[in-house]
């Protein structure tokens, strides 16, 4: 068993099964349920995309344009709702009538990648009049029956029917934190606009599609409460986004962990066993070998639940994410050394700048640097995720490691890690060739906490020679600083880089 980390990072190797994310199967699954709704019940456009996204192997590059169909949710004040998935690395968004074809461009309003959900708005202010507002379905619970509406090419509004089977905190696409999640049986079928699906309730907007796994016929959906969050977050000026509390935890069911943490009586609440420095944990004064039992009034069982109005037991964390808005203070009742304590946690968002190695980093170019040839970067988890949806095994293992525990390695924060990530053969790189994936510790004796600090200290040699040290092997690298200033012109030509650099 493993302690569970709620900071709004995935620290965990976990290994996820394979599902198919928004899209529907290539290859579809026998015909299901479906029903044609009325005309009257209409309340989606279609939502076109086109984008690139940044390549991270090749930073000076963009990879292959791409265009993405949708169906978004038409809401009040002329919004439409869909994934955050799919207006990521966007260049334009173009909402689409479905019976009509009429056409606009669309803005993106707010983006919270962490809960995978985006805000659109037409450029013509009158676009969306005449069709009826989507609102949001808030009750419901296991057992209920949904229907996810797609379109057919003829513009004919489809309904797939499925049943609520499990309402869960999992992980989403972002890998940080977990968020309520409804778990649906329900044999969808592929069409072209099947990257964002409305879930429906009696006409009411239950949730969107987050991830399909075409082979059990498993859907889960971002739910309607999660939505509402968002929603109420984004009519502010400056969106907050979802809390974080920043503590990692760990069952009691164990009655030795108990015993060593001085707990006595009934089991209840969750060992914590680490927290983060600066953030809402550590500043309320929460330590490890805590115990937390209780928060915002809410009894926490030994398994990490509350019993919650409307779902039963549900794993604690649902009161930080769709019950709690950045800026909330909330009780905390722990148990320290036996003793009953309460604190007072002042939740705040964790935005993924304030990583060390950041989570994501969508709709802006990674920053670069080329030294002779030498290629830096920032580590970042976009980067390892260039390894593919088995990164965690098969991107370098000491960068894994690096983000896996990066509080534990760079506790105070405020810096990033830099990488040599590829060596492009040039004449000042001769012997170098196979050097790869280096941390990079120090450039001309001064410590390097950014690529900005490494192109400055490259700018000052030490007895003509560009020294790098790195924490690997071979501990130090050594460019000859006139040959790489000559060379430079020569090198962008030949790789055809726009850009030696790109810093910010």
């Amino acid at each position: 068993m493993r302690a569970r980390s709620f900071n709004l990072i995935a620290f965990g190797l976990i290994l996820w099964p394979v599902v198919l994310l928004a899209a529907g199967p290539k290859n579809p699954p026998p015909p299901g349920p479906e029903t044609v709704v009325k005309p009257k019940e209409l309340s989606l456009v279609r939502v076109n995309v086109t984008g690139q996204a940044y390549d991270y192997v090749r930073p000076w590059q963009k990879r292959a344009p791409f265009s993405k169909r949708a169906l978004g949710a038409v809401l009040p004040q002329d919004r439409v709702l869909v994934t955050a998935d799919l207006v990521a690395n966007q260049n334009y968004v173009e909402l689409e009538k479905a019976e009509s074809g009429d056409k606009t461009a669309a803005n993106v309003v707010v983006v919270d990648y962490e809960a995978n959900l985006a805000l659109l708005e037409p450029s013509e202010k009158k676009f969306l009049n005449g069709l009826t507002p989507l609102q949001l379905a808030l009750d419901t619970v296991v057992g209920d029956r949904l229907s996810a509406w797609q379109l057919e090419p003829t513009g004919a509004l489809v309904g797939t029917e499925g049943l609520v089977t499990t309402i869960q905190m999992t992980r989403y696409p972002t890998d940080l934190g977990q968020f309520l999640t409804y778990r649906i049986s329900i044999p969808m079928q592929y069409r072209d606009n099947s990257y964002t699906v409305p879930i429906v309730k009696n006409n009411k907007l239950a949730g969107l599609l987050l991830r399909f796994d075409a082979r059990n016929q498993v859907l889960d959906a971002i739910p309607a409460p999660l939505i509402a969050h968002f929603l109420k977050d984004a009519e502010s000026q400056n969106y907050q986004g979802f809390p974080s509390a920043g503590f990692g935890f760990f069952p009691t069911r164990d009655p030795q962990l108990r015993t060593f943490a001085g707990q006595t009586g009934k089991a209840a609440g969750v060992y914590v066993t680490s927290v983060e420095p600066g953030m809402p944990a550590d500043k309320a004064g929460l330590k490890v070998g805590d115990i937390v039992v209780g928060l915002g009034g809410n009894a926490i069982d030994q398994n990490g639940n509350y019993v919650d109005p409307l779902y039963g037991k549900i794993e604690f964390t649902n009161l930080l994410t769709a019950r709690a808005y950045s800026g909330d203070t909330m009780p905390l009742q722990i148990l320290r050394e036996g003793k009953p304590i309460q604190l007072n946690l002042v939740l705040d968002h964790r935005a993924a700048d304030d990583y060390v190695i950041p989570p994501y980093t969508f709709d802006r170019p990674p920053p670069y640097y080329v030294l002779g040839g030498l290629v830096f970067q920032e580590l970042s988890r976009q980067y390892l995720k260039e390894w593919g949806a088995n990164w965690l095994k098969d991107a370098p293992q000491r960068f894994v490691y690096k983000d896996r525990f990066q509080s534990e390695l760079y506790p105070g924060g405020n810096r990033r890690v830099v990488v040599l990530t590829q060596v492009l053969p040039a004449n000042s790189t001769i012997g170098y060739d196979e050097w790869a994936y280096l941390t990079i510790t120090k450039v001309n004796g001064k410590e390097v906490k950014s690529l900005a600090d490494l192109a400055e200290a490259a700018k000052q040699p030490v007895d003509g020679f560009i020294k790098i040290e790195t924490e690997e092997d071979p501990k130090q690298l050594a460019l000859d600083a006139t040959e790489v200033a000559n060379e430079a012109d020569a090198l962008q030509q030949n790789y055809g880089l726009p850009s030696l650099e790109r810093l910010k």
